[in-house]
């Protein structure tokens, strides 16, 4: 599984860091070369919230290519199949 956590470092207020959000991507299915991912963000602008691992949106990414492409590309894939960026 891979784990995607959105974390604020302020050099303002020279807090701790301070998670913001978590995305999930669990392998499912495919070959050596191509996979298919469930991707899953949870609810929640904290780590506690984050913490209770309620899923707020959920999505697949079907045929990526593993090995051909960096793991950000799927990242990227999964936040668009699940709708943000628009």
């Amino acid at each position: 599984m891979i784990v995607v956590h959105v974390e604020l470092d302020s050099a303002i207020h020279r807090s701790r860091d301070r998670e913001l959000a978590r995305v999930l991507i669990s392998n499912e299915d495919g070959t050596d070369t191509l996979g298919d991912y469930k991707c899953e963000a949870l609810r929640g602008r904290s780590k506690e919230q984050l913490d209770k691992g309620t899923v707020q949106r959920q999505a697949m990414v079907m045929g990526h290519p593993r090995k051909a492409e960096h793991v950000l590309n799927l990242v990227a894939k999964a936040l668009i199949a699940m709708g943000y960026g628009k």
